[in-house]
């Protein structure tokens, strides 16, 4: 266990896809000797894309954990997946970080997803430092990346270094704050040498120099009257102030490098320890008391305090079974204890504690406030629960997924499956809460529904991997319900004369429309006895499986109004099955003169998309039969919310990436049910009917 809380550091880094994350990580666990090798991502033999899915891929899927020391810190390196697919495990994996880098590829600049991705470390307070990766590749300018981080994300990005030369030429950094060059091999062994700033790059470093420091006195009254009067300020003094006004979010460092050339990196890992918080810093966590969510429970950073932590990720493992990785927000916690799972209100055995790195594992004595730890075998726990100590019970409120866009159908490939199916996805969306499995109750379908097609197609991949399983995908059926915007009378008589007793039942009702939502209603008007009282619950069952059965084209009836009023019965052949059946007679005789129509699911779009690229939305939405509400202007996105039915957006997650080459994203939720236009409908009852006949 670590005693020092002061000198641990959970830094997670963030970036959209293809920044150069894991690049830099990999240089950042090589120069701080936690990896013998400079792992590549291209050549998949990366330490932290250790899935097949991800090396084949060359992209991080989900989050990845590894140790390392540096000087007189022990960090846990936490390296998060940038895809818009994957971003649930970032958001999850988030509430285990104490501070943040921000990569950014200094070729391509600041890419439209870096605003959301940012949005999740602010979201939960979270200091940060940025990195300009990339500063080795055609069109790298360090200048524009720090222009666009201003004016884009509205940040105040101070650097604290400037690259020696770009692009090609690119040969180490000139660090500000010593106003030194580091001229680095190029040969990814990160070796440098330090030396006088080039003549050429004097006038510039100066310039920079002189604005860092304007921002670092800023910090604190007392060094800024001190600056402006001339005096002479200690190198200290101004580390001090970077990491107090990093720690305040006043501005944001800003670094440059190259991850595959391992360039830049003994700065960053310096700027770590110097610059970002340790759980000391970030200071009490707040929970709620489990039988009581109004009342506010805190828990210090501190080894005294009771044991609590957060499950931050899930690992299923078919050998190993599930790896639950927490982190510790107070107390400590040994090998083969028990904990209370708060959130489920079970009590956990807790066997071998140890550290991930990478997809190794280092096993621990135990661990204490402000680490981050895994453990196995865990009966009930999952992903957002809370372990605690069972006499100080408290519950930590657990970051939700991102809500599903797209959902597919699944059937097995080979006969007999169907139950390893269900088991082997329910053990994937324990690895995976962004995941949903569900058997929609009308078209009996088993739907798979996730934040993306990659993540669904990554999901068939690891099903076939780690359990064997094959399935085919298919686009969901459409739920559609039927209705009608007409009233109309009809009779359900039903009579049965066989040799012995026969089967009579007759029923007349009237059907008309309820408002949309309303359901069903059914009314008994019978007066005089004319069908028996114990017969009419038999009427409305025969109506209610009508109903479920459907009568245009087999989907269920909704928001219609049945009044029973009149009848006759048999005092001898009456019966209640009898009844059911002239009820459903009846029923589907009204229903199709009471002007029958076709509903369809309608889906509310809330998409961010650039400025220039809306008009190509907006012609896309209308093309689908969509309706645009309205449009909210944030920085130079527009935020357009549109109604579109379901049948028209099955593939909209990618079809939306094909429009605006992935610079979009947008959530999606069941709104309301519409009327199918005419000939639309017409086609669709066909082609109900043809499925059915064959």
């Amino acid at each position: 266990m670590s005693n020092n809380i002061q000198k641990l550091r959970n830094i997670a880094l963030i970036a959209p896809g293809g920044s150069g994350k894991t690049s830099l990580a990999e240089a950042m666990l090589f120069t701080a000797k936690a990896t013998e090798r400079l792992g590549s991502v291209e050549k998949g033999n990366s330490v932290l894309d250790y899935e097949p899915e991800e090396a084949r891929r060359h992209m991080s899927i989900s989050a990845a954990f590894h140790p390392y020391s540096w000087k007189e810190c022990e960090v846990t390196l936490i390296d998060t997946p940038g895809d818009d697919n994957f971003l649930s495990e970032t958001i999850i994996a988030l509430q285990g970080a104490d501070g943040v880098i921000l990569v950014i590829d200094g070729a391509e600049g600041v890419k439209f997803q870096t605003e959301k991705i940012l949005g999740y470390a602010n979201k939960y307070g979270l200091p940060y430092i940025g990195f300009v990766s990339k500063m080795d590749k055609e069109h790298a300018s360090f200048e524009k990346v720090i222009e666009e981080l201003n004016n884009m994300l509205n940040l105040k990005a101070v650097p604290v270094c400037l690259p020696l030369g770009e692009g090609e030429s690119f040969a180490g950094i000139i660090n500000l704050l010593t106003m030194e060059a580091w001229v680095y091999q190029k040969d990814g062994s990160g070796k440098f040498k330090k030396g006088k700033i080039p003549d050429e790059y004097k006038d510039k470093a100066e310039e920079f120099r002189e604005k860092m420091v304007e921002f670092l006195a800023e910090t604190d009254d007392s060094l800024l009257e001190r600056y402006l009067e001339g005096e002479e300020i200690k190198d200290e003094e101004w580390q001090k102030a970077l990491r107090k006004g990093t720690l305040n979010k006043a501005f944001m460092p800003i670094l440059c490098g190259s991850g595959t050339l391992n360039i830049g990196t003994h700065l960053l890992l310096d700027l770590v320890n110097q610059c970002l918080p340790s759980p000391l810093d970030r200071g009490a966590v707040v929970g709620y008391d489990p039988d009581d969510s109004q009342k506010e429970i805190k828990r210090r950073p501190d080894p005294n305090e009771p044991f609590s932590a957060l499950v931050i990720k899930t690992i299923s493992d078919p050998f190993a079974g599930r790896i639950s990785v927490f982190r510790v927000f107070s107390g400590q916690l040994s090998a083969d204890s028990t904990v209370l799972n708060a959130t489920k209100g079970h009590k956990e055995k807790i066997g071998q504690i140890f550290a991930l790195a990478g997809k190794t594992q280092r096993f621990l004595q135990g661990v204490t406030a402000g680490q981050i730890a895994a453990v196995a075998k865990l009966k009930d726990t999952l992903t957002g629960d809370t372990l605690c100590d069972e006499k100080n019970p408290i519950v930590f409120k657990a970051a939700e997924p991102l809500p599903p866009v797209i959902s597919f159908a699944i059937e097995p490939k080979s006969k007999g499956d169907e139950e390893k199916i269900h088991s082997s996805l329910v053990k994937l969306s324990e690895e995976d809460p962004s995941l949903r499995l569900q058997r929609d109750p009308q078209t009996k379908e088993l739907l798979l529904s996730g934040t993306g097609q990659l993540h669904i197609e990554n999901t068939i991949e690891k099903l076939k991997r780690k359990y064997n399983v094959e399935v085919n995908l298919k686009a969901p059926k459409i739920p559609y319900k039927e209705t009608i915007k007409g009233k109309a009378k009809a009779q359900g008589k039903y009579k049965k004369q066989t040799g012995g007793r026969g089967q009579y039942g007759d029923a007349w009702i009237e059907i008309e429309p309820l408002p949309r939502g309303e359901g069903f209603e059914f009314v008994d008007k019978i007066v005089g006895g004319v069908i028996p009282r114990n017969y009419i619950p038999a009427v409305e069952k025969g109506i209610r499986g009508a109903m479920e059965e459907g009568i245009l084209a087999g989907y269920p009836v909704v928001d219609v109004k049945v009044t029973l009023f009149d009848g006759s019965y048999h005092p001898v052949d009456s019966s209640d099955l009898a009844f059911q059946i002239a009820g459903s007679m009846a029923f589907k005789k009204a229903f199709m003169e009471a002007k029958p129509i076709l509903l369809e699911p309608i889906m509310k779009l809330t998409i961010t998309v650039p400025e220039e690229l809306m008009g190509d939305v907006i012609g896309d939405i209308n093309s689908r039969r969509g309706k645009v509400l309205g449009f909210e202007s944030k920085s130079k996105y527009q935020i357009i919310t549109a109604l579109v039915p379901m049948a028209e957006i099955l593939t909209y997650a990618s079809d939306l990436t094909s429009i605006t080459g992935g610079r979009a994203s947008f959530t999606m939720e069941f709104s309301h049910y519409e009327e199918v236009p005419g000939p639309l409908a017409e086609k669709i009852i066909e082609e109900t009917k043809k499925a059915k006949e064959q």
